[in-house]
């Protein structure tokens, strides 16, 4: 590791201890969206005024709604329909995992591409999860997306960190050296803070150990398995790793043969787009 990246890593551990590093705040509609999800009665219809206000929420979830995994007879085309259908909490997880796209904005161009980078990658990752999650488990296929929108989370902090330290933002491969090691510390922690439920806050710290054996199948090893999937055939480290020795694939037992499977993947890749 260089001096740099030894010295910037040293300096966010220090920061992430004491509480010093500045992180992002969960967007104000989100928070309000949690809030009125938490309402045990709320209608459809109070939520889609709230989402409502979002033209751009509104169009994404409508999308999800009408995507190849979970097209229905009739296309819907309002956003009241497409919360009825997907139902009030699994809309409210989806709705909050994407406006936080809003946190990924930066000052400078470099940090700006790179962020757009992690953020598009997160969104190919979730929809694998969610279709991983719903041919192979019992689990909420709500809760895998969310999963796969905020594993890498933890770095947004470091980006903007670098945004003020030029000599950081000048050495590329000393920045991808420290996003490496200590985003999943930091995505744990803001996770954390944003009062996530424990099984996601868990999520950026474990889906990078690829020895993980867990006694039930759980969002990390969903999300793991998707990073690897949509990694694959690239030049990222990842794109090395035998998927087919990893513990989590053989508990999901995936039929890696199983054309509808296949199909599903890749279709599920850009649902979240």
């Amino acid at each position: 590791m260089s001096e740099l990246a030894d010295k910037v890593q040293q300096d966010l551990v220090a920061a992430i201890s004491n509480d010093d590093l500045v992180l992002p705040t969960l967007p104000e509609v989100a928070l309000q969206i949690r809030k009125a999800a938490e309402d045990p009665e709320i209608s459809v219809s109070a939520l889609s005024k709230m989402i409502g206000r979002d033209t751009a929420l509104s169009a994404r979830l409508i999308k999800i709604v009408n995507s190849p995994l979970l097209r229905a007879t009739q296309e819907v085309t309002d956003l009241h329909t497409a919360i009825t259908r997907l139902g009030v909490n699994y809309s409210s997880n989806l709705a909050i995992g994407l406006v936080m796209e809003q946190i990924f904005h930066a000052r400078s161009e470099v940090v700006e591409h790179k962020m757009r980078d992690v953020w598009r990658k997160s969104l190919e990752i979730a929809g694998v999860s969610y279709a991983l999650c719903r041919r192979y488990t019992d689990l909420k296929p709500d809760q895998a997306a969310l999963g796969g929108l905020v594993h890498q989370i933890g770095v947004l902090p470091i980006l903007t960190y670098a945004e003020d330290h030029n000599e950081l933002l000048a050495d590329p491969v000393s920045l991808n050296h420290v996003i490496d090691k200590i985003h999943p510390v930091i995505g744990e922690k803001l996770l954390r803070v944003w009062d996530f439920p424990e099984k996601l806050v868990k999520v950026p710290g474990l889906y990078l150990d690829f020895e993980r054996e867990s006694e039930r199948v759980d969002y990390v090893d969903l999300v793991q398995i998707a990073s690897l999937y949509c990694h694959k055939n690239t030049d990222h480290p990842l794109a090395r790793i035998d998927a087919f020795s990893v513990p989590a694939f053989k508990k999901l037992k995936i039929d890696a043969e199983h054309e509808a499977m296949r199909r599903d993947l890749e279709e599920s890749r850009s649902m979240f787009y």
